[in-house]
């Protein structure tokens, strides 16, 4: 028998670990009912529905309780058991969650893990004796729909980890703590960024405050000038659509749980949830010659997937985003160099951002629409445009999306996270079904090639992403507010006005603090603020007519003439510095 990697040895140390806390929690606080309970990449979660609302001083009895299991050494044994019977086990147990599984399961027979006097329905496999558990810890309370649909019981899910040594669950915590100053949604909250929750209108939607919709406006610009660098044409389509299109394109077999229907009138109509259909609609709208292709469509996109509230988070999940949505439309003869140079497009919007990126390969999944001879072409172009760019990629079995295999790049930020980011999708299928053709050198009618890429992807999860690799302190020419005037004293508000008004109109995004506070105190809160440069006017700054400039990387810079610190900005505005 093959010896289990090292990744496979730490998932089940962590899913005998959360039997373990099980265990624990079920001598703690009797008449918990058990949920679910498995290993996940950063450790292990079990769910458990009980009356009793876990706190962080839970967390610790909790532990205790595990510490007293490890020192007993309790052995994990296995024991198969009829299907029916295990019903009639949990069902006398109260096990409700564990029965709705049970029933679930075509087998005859399951199998259940008993370590001590606790039993649980478990395929396994674990470790052999509760004593190999070394260093665990607790980590959070959340809460969790049963089997993630809002229409459930919300239970309770307590988060920990467990790693093989002290030494790895140490750095882990450090590791932990560094994420947590990074999180958006806190920062997102302190610099007044956005909100992905108002009440009044539901989970999942993001409201860009002015100084959130400034940074995704910046980032927007930028994308369509970038764009049109590379012979991309604008288009832009409609929000809604009528049901038709998606039976076409597959979206409504292959899909249909993510999307929004809705009525107008007798139609049925669905509320985006891509934008391709719109843009092959637009392609189609007359006939095509190889003279046209490849024909580069690009659209700032907001598209909307039906996300159930379990899995909503900041802006990484959400229901509504834009997206640097574009397809390409050209020959087979073609396909191999357009996917190249998207490459070479994700290659410069990388370096612009500041992240380094490792690139899967997904290839079909088991639910495909087309043909296995069409997806063998796609996926055999992708590798291709992969090796001629000297890309090292992982192959991601069965992960391609329904009509195509894709590229996955996943960004790697400054603490060495990755984030779904940028993707180049190769479809056969649609054109098929669209039946879309343009006219050859033949004089025949031939199917163009279809490729569905992003190079930022959902600008939601990016500015998420960006905010978290940034720790909010963006680079200048991302900033909100990238000068912040502080004017010492009242008499020093109109030359400071006159200066955040000289700096708006040469295009620098510039703001003053004219309250009657301390000049300290202005610094302070400009520097929680992130802002990268302050400027300090009192009676020197107004009688020399120069400025005292302070960067928050850099710290104070001294005194400059307008002129001077004007150039330095559009200098290092120009240059796009990530540093």
């Amino acid at each position: 028998m093959e010896k289990p990697s090292k990744e496979t040895d730490l998932e089940i140390l962590r899913h005998s670990t959360s039997h373990v806390m099980a265990e624990a929690v079920k001598k703690t606080f009797p008449g918990v009912k058990l949920a679910i309970g498995p290993a996940i990449e950063t450790g292990f979660y079990y769910d458990f529905d009980m009356p009793h609302r876990i706190t962080e001083d839970d967390l610790k009895k909790i532990e205790d309780q595990m510490k007293d299991i490890i020192k007993r050494n309790e052995k994990f044994e296995r024991k198969e058991v009829d299907r029916a019977k295990a019903i009639k086990m949990m069902e006398d147990a109260g096990e409700t969650y564990k029965v709705e599984l049970l029933k679930d399961i075509p087998d005859k027979k399951v199998s259940f893990y008993m370590n001590g006097d606790f039993t649980d329905l478990c395929r396994g496999p674990h470790i052999r004796s509760s004593g190999e558990i070394k260093s665990f810890k607790l980590l959070k309370v959340a809460g969790a729909y049963w089997r993630g649909d809002e229409k459930n019981q919300m239970l309770q899910r307590i988060y920990g980890t467990a790693f093989p040594t002290e030494k790895e669950l140490k750095n882990y915590l450090l590791f932990l703590e560094e994420a947590e100053k990074r999180d958006h949604r806190k920062l997102g909250s302190e610099l007044d960024l956005f909100n992905i929750f108002h009440e009044e209108a539901g989970a999942g939607l993001v409201y860009y405050y002015p100084k959130g919709a400034v940074l995704k406006e910046v980032i927007e610009d930028f994308l369509r000038k970038e764009h049109r660098k590379r012979g991309y044409e604008t288009v832009s389509i409609p929000h809604i659509a009528k049901v038709d299109l998606w039976k076409t394109s597959g979206h409504t077999e292959y899909y249909h749980e993510n999307m929004y229907f809705l009525k107008v009138d007798t139609q049925e109509y669905v509320l985006k949830p891509m934008n391709c259909v719109g843009h092959i609609l637009i392609f189609k709208r007359k006939k095509r010659s190889y003279r046209d292709l490849p024909i580069r469509y690009f659209e700032l996109g907001t598209v909307y997937r039906h996300e159930k509230s379990g899995v909503l988070h900041g802006l990484l999940r959400v229901r509504g985003f834009t997206q640097d949505d574009a397809h390409i439309f050209c020959t087979r003869e073609g396909l191999q160099e357009e996917i190249m140079k998207v490459i070479d497009f994700v290659d410069d919007m990388m370096k612009v951002f500041g992240f380094e990126y490792e690139a899967n390969l997904s290839t079909r999944p088991e639910s495909f629409a087309g043909t296995a001879e069409s997806w063998e072409h796609a996926t055999d172009a992708l590798t291709r445009a992969l090796k001629a760019k000297g890309k090292k990629f992982v192959i991601d079995e069965g992960a391609g999306v329904f009509y195509g295999p894709k590229i996955d790049i996943k960004l790697r930020d400054a603490i060495g996270r990755l984030w779904q980011g940028p993707t180049i999708q190769v479809d056969f299928n649609n054109p098929e079904r669209f039946d879309l053709t343009y006219t050859g050198d033949d004089g025949k009618e031939h199917r163009p090639v279809m490729i569905h890429r992003v190079v930022l992807g959902s600008l939601e999860r990016f500015i998420g992403a960006l905010i978290e690799h940034y720790v909010g302190a963006f680079p200048l020419w991302l900033a909100p507010v990238q000068v912040k005037v502080l004017p010492i004293a009242d008499r020093h508000n109109e030359q400071s006005c006159k200066l955040k008004d000289l700096l708006i109109e040469k295009e620098i995004r510039a703001d003053i603090d004219l309250r009657r506070e301390k000049i300290g105190h202005k610094i302070r809160e400009a520097e929680l603020e992130k802002v990268p440069y302050m400027v300090v006017i009192g009676d020197k700054e107004v009688s020399s007519n120069a400025l005292s400039v302070r960067s928050k990387k850099k710290g104070d810079l001294g005194t400059l003439s307008t002129d001077s610190f004007i150039a330095l900005l559009a200098e290092e505005i120009k240059r796009k510095s990530s540093g």
